[in-house]
């Protein structure tokens, strides 16, 4: 059964400027944790049951200029370490978000959460849902259908989880649909606050026109982030992410309040993740809102009409 969470105010779940302290080593008492190095190591600093939320996108064995290609059993032997880890520091009552795509190997692709599912039934954590991150702009394949899409595994420690569905209620389709028979004849049915997301998500992935765009060939967006921070934290809460990239997911944290604590082991990124920690801290970074509707050309804009199709 899970567990209640009092539910925050408007006001509360807004973004608020907050002055943020940026330590290289991990304190319960840090507002923020960045060590630019192994996440072992960093994982070796912090207590047990310490983090309410792990979230994080994992290299994916692709040969990115941030990973070194391994032999699949390799890579999986390295990412279980990982995870082994992530699960001795998460709190009784906490999440933890895999988000990964596709390893490719020869044309053939393998997908990587089908691979790293049992790793975590294996720990005796609980899969509550394979979410669907989609998106509509990536490389177009010739042979093959285009990648639109990648998952995100979430698993909770036991059946007693932080979930606070409020934060991230999306607006009803039909918000003025009533019951039209039985003791609520007249009422309306939807719940006001809007509806469940569901387990497809529709938000647009960073590319080079992105607000939030930086030099990260792979980098998720800060607004796919904040539906895992606002669901299933608090604020004052740790958020954990043991690959850190540029920061996206210390930014979403420290935007709505929570603690966030992780390692980038590449100096360029690391330094830009400081950077953008800082002006979110400020209220200077720039960021695509979490509920704002993916962008659709006006029906008369020359882009939209087809040029090959007789009018």
């Amino acid at each position: 059964m899970q567990t209640e969470v009092k539910q925050p105010t408007t006001s509360e779940w807004n973004r608020k400027k907050v002055s943020v302290g940026i330590e290289n080593h991990y304190r319960s008492s840090n507002t923020v944790t960045l060590f630019n190095g192994d996440c072992m190591d960093l994982l070796g600093e912090i207590p047990d049951e310490e983090a309410m939320l792990v979230v994080t996108s994992p290299p994916y064995n692709l040969g990115k200029e941030y990973e070194r290609v391994l032999e699949i059993d390799r890579y999986l032997a390295q990412q279980k370490k990982v995870i082994e880890e992530c699960v001795r520091i998460l709190h009784p009552m906490g999440s933890i978000c895999w988000e990964v795509g596709n390893y490719v190997n020869n044309g053939e692709i393998i997908p990587l959460d089908i691979l790293l599912y049992s790793i975590f039934h294996d720990l005796d954590l609980h899969l509550r849902n394979r979410i669907i991150w989609h998106f509509e702009h990536g490389l177009h394949c010739s042979k093959r259908l285009s990648g639109r899409y990648e998952v995100i595994l979430w698993f909770t420690k036991s059946d007693d989880y932080k979930f606070n569905l409020d934060p991230i209620r999306i607006p009803q389709k039909y918000p003025g649909k009533k019951y039209f028979k039985g003791p609520k004849t007249g009422q309306y049915s939807c719940n006001p606050n809007g509806k469940n997301p569901g387990d497809l998500w529709v938000i647009p992935n960073v590319k080079h026109n992105h607000v939030e765009k930086t030099v990260h060939p792979c980098q998720y967006p800060v607004g796919l982030i904040e539906r895992l921070v606002l669901s299933m934290t608090e604020e004052g809460d740790l958020v954990f992410d043991p690959f850190m990239g540029v920061g996206t997911t210390a930014v979403a944290a420290v935007l709505n309040n929570r603690r966030p604590a992780g390692a980038e082991i590449r100096g360029d990124y690391y330094d830009i993740a400081v950077d953008r920690i800082k002006k979110a801290s400020t209220g200077e970074l720039r960021t695509r809102p979490m509920d704002k509707e993916v962008y659709r050309p006006p029906k008369k804009s020359k882009l939209a009409i087809n040029p090959f199709m007789e009018s």
